[in-house]
């Protein structure tokens, strides 16, 4: 962990992407800037993320679709999790890993992003069941809970899709690199934060969580947003129809 304060996101993800490259810690795919990055010991992070509750029990979890969550997945298929999946960038809605519809041959192939259209079925908001833990992937974090993604916003919205469906927050997790670890930069109030930070060498519990984020910040979306991201369409034909 670096004792680096950051005085924006921005500038924490530039500085943990040009150390995981400058350092040989970064994995494919290539190079880790402007992505969620992978990193060597990602499978490790991953095997400490399920010896924590509520992941060891849980039976339903969302989970991003980033290369270094990969391991992420396919641990829970084997531990018979459903996993939820967003498409890349939200353009799809989320995929359904249903493990007891998939062979444990193919759990593997079901992970990763690529095959997972061939093992996962597409679900529509209605049917996302309340959620037992969520996994994030972050470029760059803190020990007190503060997340930085990409810097495109489709882990807190996501979040914040669920809060509008009228889902319970439940803690959420992350694996990264120790070399992601820093010590602070600014948020704000539609940030999603973490309760669980695994790396390759520890797990950190995050002692006082920040505050969830309690739905969408309709605000900060533009017209062009809402078309690129469908499922943020549909979300409002849901709220209308409640209402």
């Amino acid at each position: 962990m670096t004792d680096l304060v950051f005085e924006n996101k921005a500038a924490a993800r530039g500085w943990a992407w040009d150390r995981l490259q400058a350092e040989g810690l970064a994995r494919f795919p290539f190079p880790p800037h402007g992505r969620i990055p992978n990193f060597v010991g990602a499978d490790l992070a991953a095997k400490r993320l399920f010896e924590e509750s509520p992941w060891k029990e849980a039976k339903a979890i969302k989970v991003n679709p980033d290369s270094p969550q990969r391991e992420v997945r396919r641990l829970a298929l084997s531990r018979g999790i459903r996993v939820y999946v967003p498409t890349p960038r939200l353009t799809g809605g989320f995929h359904l890993l249903d493990p007891g519809a998939i062979e444990p041959t193919d759990f593997d192939a079901a992970a990763t992003l690529s095959s997972m259209p061939h093992h996962s079925r597409q679900v529509a908001l209605t049917e996302l069941p309340q959620l037992d833990a969520i996994v994030t992937g972050c470029a760059a974090v803190t020990r007190t809970g503060k997340r930085c993604g990409k810097g495109e916003g489709y882990s807190d919205i996501e979040f914040g899709v669920l809060r509008e469906l009228g889902h319970a927050p439940v803690p959420v997790a992350t694996t990264v690199h120790d070399a992601q670890l820093v010590a602070d930069f600014p948020v704000e109030s539609n940030d999603l934060p973490l309760t669980l930070i695994c790396t390759p060498t520890q797990t950190i519990r995050v002692a006082e969580p920040l505050p969830a984020p309690v739905g969408i910040e309709w605000s900060r979306l533009s017209e062009a947003d809402l078309q690129r991201m469908p499922l943020l369409l549909d979300l409002k034909a849901v709220r209308e129809n409640h209402d």
